[in-house]
């Protein structure tokens, strides 16, 4: 098999808390007395949570200090983890269980590449905390996506080179994190209105598919 392992983001991707983010967002971008949409919104999407603030900050007319900053990303975090709580095994997507247990069968690893700090709280929230064998997230990195930093880092803990990875991502920094890094990449939801990945998913049990494919091509030795 061409692939020894596949990194999946987290948001967008194994659970939808998009809506979370959004909200947490708006209610600061009030606070600060700033506009803000879902246009807004998206581009904020895959970035950290630092440079989503500073992408905020482009519609207001104040110099901000660093402690401020802080403190609006801090607010931010506040009021998205509070939303998580709500969170449960039911709020997965039923194709998600059905994916990460074919793709082991399949006896590939599996790891998270996501640029959230709230990483393990939510797999923790799923009832996914072991369903990984490595978790890069926001909380062990310097660059967010679009840098290829997350997804490297990933295959680090996994062993792997990125030539052997699959990454599936849904926003368009992430998707381009991945080709920076040499990976493949499958785009699901808004990720295949780009154009940017190897492949594009009508739904993430797809990916099974794509696995398979790339086995029997190796089998038949046109790889």
């Amino acid at each position: 098999m061409k692939y020894r392992a596949v990194i999946f983001d987290l948001d967008g991707v194994i659970c939808h808390t998009d809506e979370n983010h959004y909200l947490a967002w708006k209610s600061v971008a009030e606070d600060l007395g700033i506009p803000f949409d879902r246009d807004d919104n998206d581009r904020l999407r895959g970035v950290s949570r630092r440079e989503s603030l500073e992408i905020l900050l482009e519609a207001h007319d104040e110099e901000m200090e660093e402690a401020e900053k802080k403190h609006w990303t801090d607010r931010k975090n506040h009021r998205y983890r509070e939303s998580l709580h709500t969170l449960t095994p039911e709020d997965l997507d039923p194709g998600v269980p059905e994916t990460l247990s074919a793709v082991r069968k399949m006896g590939l690893l599996m790891a998270i590449g996501s640029s959230s700090k709230n990483a393990k709280f939510i797999l923790e929230r799923l009832g996914l905390a072991d369903a990984f064998d490595g978790i890069s997230d926001g909380n062990g990195i310097i660059k967010s996506k679009p840098d290829p930093e997350i997804f490297l880092r990933a295959a680090g803990l996994l062993g792997v080179t990125p030539e052997e990875c699959l990454v599936v991502e849904d926003a368009k920094a992430g998707i381009e994190a991945a080709l920076a890094a040499g990976m493949d990449c499958a785009a699901i939801g808004d990720g295949t209105r780009y154009g940017l990945a190897q492949y594009n998913l009508d739904h993430i049990t797809d990916i099974v598919a794509i696995l398979e494919q790339s086995t029997r091509e190796t089998i038949g030795g046109y790889r």
